[in-house]
């Protein structure tokens, strides 16, 4: 399974960016997507996730600024970022489960840099 990440940029704060991820390879595996992200100096985090059934769940930072949406069928995954503030500044990864237990996978990441 493979997972591309595609959307980062700059953007001003306040500004709204849109984060795509496509899979491919045996995506029959996939069972939930998320992404997650990591700021300079700093551990990597969940921001967003949603299962296989279409539950979300969102790091408290982010509730209400951003929304997760998924393609069960096509196995992508897209964030809509809104609002953004300097502190969302991070590589973004897209993230997938697979419905083998410990099994994960990630996809390469993308930048979001939110400055003015």
């Amino acid at each position: 399974v493979q997972l591309q990440a595609s959307g980062g940029g700059l953007v001003q704060p306040g500004g709204s960016l849109t984060l795509h991820c496509e899979t491919s390879g045996s995506i029959f595996v996939i069972k939930g997507m998320g992404w997650y992200r990591q700021a300079p100096g700093k551990q990597r985090v969940l921001v967003a996730e949603v299962t296989s059934g279409g539950s979300t769940n969102y790091a408290d930072s982010v509730k209400g600024r951003f929304t997760i949406s998924g393609d069960n069928v096509e196995k992508t995954v897209n964030l809509e970022m809104r609002s953004l503030k300097s502190e969302d500044t991070a590589v973004y990864y897209c993230h997938a489960d697979s419905i083998f237990p410990g099994m994960e996978y990630w996809g390469k990441g993308t930048l979001v840099t939110v400055s003015s």
